[in-house]
């Protein structure tokens, strides 16, 4: 076998790879060469504890690659945490109930609103400029309005 392919698949090789990934990780973050430096430590101990083959040391590595990917998708389930606002970040939702004054006439469906410093372009009845409204909900930036009262 040529030396540095004795290198590579030698527990030595196998710290190397786990250092590399973890240090790649450091450099482009987003958890996810971590696991795969995880696998490749486990790979190392295995290989080093139980004389391994070429064949044995790849077969290991798919394991601890699979139990660590396992591990992480068991980590980042428990991690992610809803939010108490159901519409944090979706402004044009959180307005539903509000009211508002129509600035440019709803015409054919169309126009927009008012709603403190804010315009809109809102979606409903046919109302004049000055009529008042209630938003009764959003598609995207579009306000659903309502005749008020």
């Amino acid at each position: 076998m040529q030396p540095i392919l004795a290198y590579l698949l030698s527990p030595w090789g196998w710290l190397s790879l786990a250092a590399a990934a973890a240090a790649f990780e450091m450099l482009l973050p987003g958890a996810y060469l971590i696991w795969v430096a995880a696998a490749a430590f486990a790979t190392a101990l295995t290989a080093a504890l139980l004389n391994l083959s070429i064949d044995g040391q790849l077969g290991a590595f798919a394991i601890w690659i699979a139990v660590s990917l396992l591990a992480a998708r068991r980590w980042n389930s428990k991690r992610v945490k809803s939010s108490d606002h159901g519409l944090l970040n979706q402004r044009a939702a959180q307005l539903a109930g509000q009211r508002a004054t129509v600035t440019t006439a709803i015409v054919g469906g169309r126009g927009r609103v008012r709603l403190g410093d804010s315009e809109w372009i809102a979606a409903g009845p046919d109302l004049p400029a000055g009529s008042r409204v209630r938003i009764s909900g959003a598609e995207g930036t579009v306000l659903r309005v309502e005749a008020d009262g």
